[in-house]
């Protein structure tokens, strides 16, 4: 027989089969020898007070053994869709793979066009960042196979719980390689070593299934016939035709552009705006399980989530990466952004999170912006302030992909940094009065955050960790707007604006999320089409 329980148990007896038996054996009143196999269903970490306790939910084997060839995640049926009528999908990232996957489902074919290249070019291209201090505009972290998140973590953890089927999202991920403990940990994480040979599997189903996907193949309009969107023409010069899945990301800008130069109802939408915060590991880990000698042999690198307001606004951590390194993710020419990701072992000397101050769009004629060539009213108006702040961090930075930085504590004391402390920054870092030119909107928020969190959190604000310029890119700066029925766009049939880049997601697993919707939305225009 089969025994489920609820346990609370020491990091060592999580972590060790023998221990965890003794304490069934002791707890639940078994016999040791009757068990004959545990698995755990679920895991998480209590680290509220000095005991640091870890929370299972277990099945337990009684006189019998699990079955072999049960497995551990519910496997997706992918049909074979050659010769199906076929949707078109902007954009290789979470929303668009997962808009496919769903797609073939439904017995239809898809055609993926993502202006950048597949994740193995795609990781040379990344390290010539570092290497040459140049971007190149059409593949970097955020263009190419797998979207902004393959080389910027793998983090799966959402509380997007009501749109969606977040549980199928994990297992289709398992169904491509993914490790099966991402259904068991409570903030799942694949590792930025680990997610693209996931989403390379993910693309041979695509394929295998009839499916098509193009690479270094640029969007540069949609065919919009009177009141439909029939199809894309590519920088190929070539035409798709059929309804189109808009999955491009959060740092499309020229999408945003053409989109809005032709008449597509966009409306400006609120993003967060700060810097990247960079901790020794072991630091983190000594104020998150209150103890000096910091994780021990049991513990993960530790994760902190920290959330204030500041004269009217939010001011939180955002995209914590334990025992990650900060990267440089711009998009294009006279950019610095940064922002961090994670192996799956969580194994480096730093702990770094985004540290962000909510902005609204009536923040940016409140401040009295002067946005170059563009209107604080525009829908694009959040897009250029994100601009005008990313190339003052490239002047700040000496004109290439080093960043700016600035000791913490110096920062929140209004003082010059003469040194900055080792950082996992490739490119470099250089030192920076950011108090002095960040915002005074964004600075001064900031630094009141910095305080309370401080207060918080003992050891946290300190001059052992550096503040990188800047953190611009937690969110798509507009919203393609679209009918909350349908999910098509409000003006033109058969365009369905998808996932974080036309603002409606705001990670992988909810733009995952969110493409399964629009392929399950798109399936229907096709029905219902005469």
């Amino acid at each position: 027989m089969t025994q489920e329980y609820q346990l609370r148990v020491t990091p060592r007896t999580a972590a060790e089969e023998q221990q965890l038996r003794e304490h069934l054996a002791q707890e639940k009143g078994l016999e040791g020898t009757r068990i004959n196999a545990i698995k755990v269903l679920k895991r998480s970490i209590d680290a509220r007070q000095r005991t640091i306790f870890v929370n299972l939910y277990v099945r337990v084997y009684i006189d019998e053994q699990p079955d072999e060839t049960e497995a551990d995640y519910h496997k997706t049926q992918y049909p074979n869709v050659e010769n199906r009528p076929q949707v078109i999908i902007v954009g290789a990232g979470p929303g668009g793979l997962f808009a496919a996957l769903r797609l073939i489902e439904l017995g239809l074919r898809p055609i993926i066009v993502e202006r950048g290249k597949d994740v193995r070019q795609r990781k040379r291209d990344l390290a010539q960042i570092t290497r040459t201090q140049t971007v190149d505009p059409e593949s970097n972290y955020s263009f190419g196979e797998g979207g902004a998140g393959a080389y910027s973590d793998g983090k799966l953890y959402t509380r997007s719980k009501k749109r969606g089927n977040a549980d199928k999202i994990l297992h289709v991920f398992c169904q491509h390689g993914a490790s099966t403990s991402i259904l068991v940990d409570a903030h799942p994480h694949i590792g930025t070593d680990k997610l693209p040979r996931v989403i390379e599997n993910m693309r041979h189903t695509i394929e295998e299934c009839g499916g098509e996907v193009h690479f270094e193949t640029r969007m540069d309009a949609l065919l919009i016939q009177g009141d439909k969107v029939a199809g894309i023409l590519t920088n190929q010069g070539e035409e798709l035709h059929g309804p189109v899945i808009l999955a491009t990301g959060h740092s499309a800008r020229d999408v945003y552009r053409w989109l809005a130069a032709n008449g597509v109802e966009l409306e400006a939408k609120g993003i967060a705006v700060g810097v990247r915060l960079e901790h020794p590991a072991h630091r983190i880990d000594q104020i998150q399980y209150h103890n000096r000698e910091g994780r021990g042999s049991y513990l993960p690198a530790a994760e902190y989530s920290f959330v204030t307001q500041a004269e009217g606004r939010g001011v939180y951590s955002f995209c914590m990466c334990p025992g990650g390194f900060v990267v440089p993710a711009a998009s294009g020419p006279e950019q610095v952004v940064v922002n961090g990701m994670s192996p799956s072992n969580r194994g480096s000397r730093w702990s770094n999170s985004g540290m962000v101050v909510e902005l609204r769009p009536e923040d940016l004629s409140r401040h009295d912006l002067q946005l170059q060539g563009t209107d604080t009213q525009s829908p694009l108006a959040m897009l250029a302030f994100q601009e005008q702040l990313e190339r003052l961090c490239w002047l700040q930075g000496g004109q290439r992909q080093t960043a700016p930085a600035q000791r913490m504590a110096d920062f929140v004391n209004h003082r010059l940094s003469a040194d900055l402390p080792p950082s996992s920054y490739a490119p470099g870092l250089v030192a920076s009065p950011l108090h002095f030119w960040l915002p005074p909107f964004i600075s001064r928020r900031l630094e009141q955050g910095f305080r309370v969190f401080g207060r918080n959190a003992r050891g946290f604000l300190t001059n052992e960790a550096a503040m990188i310029g800047v953190e611009t890119r937690t969110s798509a700066p507009v919203r393609i707007v679209r009918d909350r029925d349908t999910l098509q766009h409000v003006r033109l049939q058969g365009l369905f604006p998808c996932g974080e880049g036309a603002g409606y997601a705001g990670g992988i697993v909810s733009a995952g999320v969110d493409g399964e919707r629009c392929a399950e939305a798109a399936a229907a225009y096709l029905h219902a089409a005469p």
